[in-house]
């Protein structure tokens, strides 16, 4: 215990305390600005480079999901019963250009860390030590979520979504031929959505922290998020069949219920001095005026109406 306490207070000195906002003009933060977007572009660049050369065995561990289902018992794929399935380009520049957009999406993927730590660097000086304390973890959770959400996706989702939608066209008496283009967008699509729904319990759970909703309101608006999470899948799923809308939908919603749960245990907690400033609101302030008594009845008082027209 007392060592935890020892690195809060290195980690106080040390990282947070040294972060204090220094006042800058706007221009000067204009221009911190565009000098971190340099960097992460340059960055993601460079990266992109290396990705690229790598670009064909990337659309190959893509297309891993199209014929196989992973076994998680194993930790293996194993090859489903889809009969064989080439892959076809309309246009003379899509197989290349598939290959760019693939490359270009593992350099973003792969240069996350960079960038989440250049809008540290320039968010966390205008924040307070309490709200450096929150958000830090909270940022690493992100991207922690969002690789969970992209792998789940890929491991999972993928080969089962994949599997149904072709066999469903196989049965029916098609010959499966698949544009590279389409199943490249289709796909990578699919793995971008995913990351950003793992996102969902963590985005409710930091607007419950700053006291934007809280649970018992979530709860309320339960029947309300179930058919917004319909709408939005329908709105982001590649194909407009039912069955990927649920694929999205469903979990969805989950991450909406856990969410419930973050803002019931993370969220603002109305603070004692509120509290007590609520309640003595409610109590009279300053001298109290008696009220009148009522008249008995049977005492022979009679209270006429009065009349403004005529003066005692």
């Amino acid at each position: 215990m007392a060592d935890f306490k020892q690195f809060g207070k290195w980690l106080q000195d040390s990282v947070f305390a040294p972060l204090e906002d220094k006042k800058m003009p706007v221009m000067e933060h204009l221009v911190e600005l565009q000098v971190r977007l340099t960097r992460t572009v340059l960055i993601v660049g460079v990266v992109f480079v290396g990705t690229f050369f790598f670009a064909d065995t990337l659309v190959q561990w893509l297309r891993v999901p199209l014929q196989n289902m992973f076994v998680p018992g194993k930790l293996q794929w194993e090859p489903t019963d889809l009969p064989t399935i080439p892959f076809v380009f309309l246009a003379p520049a899509e197989a290349l250009w598939q290959n760019v957009k693939v490359a270009g999406l593992f350099a973003l993927v792969m240069a996350t860390p960079y960038i989440l730590w250049e809008v540290w660097q320039f968010v966390v000086p205008g924040l307070h030590s309490h709200e450096r304390r929150f958000v830090g973890p909270f940022v690493f959770i992100s991207a922690v979520a969002f690789y969970a959400g992209v792998s789940f996706s890929f491991f999972f989702v993928l080969p089962f979504a994949l599997n149904f939608l072709i066999s469903y066209g196989v049965n029916a008496g098609f010959i499966p031929q698949i544009s590279i283009a389409q199943y490249v967008g289709f796909a990578l699509w699919f793995l971008l959505v995913f990351g950003l729904i793992f996102e969902v319990p963590l985005a409710i759970t930091l607007m419950a922290k700053l006291g934007w909703v809280n649970a018992p309101i979530l709860k309320r608006y339960r029947k309300w998020a179930f058919l917004g999470a319909f709408l939005v899948a329908a709105i982001l799923t590649p194909t407009p069949d039912p069955f990927n809308q649920c694929l999205m939908a469903v979990p969805m919603y989950i991450f909406y219920e856990v969410g419930i749960i973050g803002a019931g245990i993370f969220g603002k907690k109305p603070s004692g001095e509120a509290a007590s400033a609520s309640a003595s609101s409610m109590r009279p302030t300053g001298p109290t005026m008696p009220l009148p008594k009522p008249a008995m009845a049977g005492t022979g008082d009679y209270v006429s109406v009065p009349d403004s027209g005529r003066r005692p």
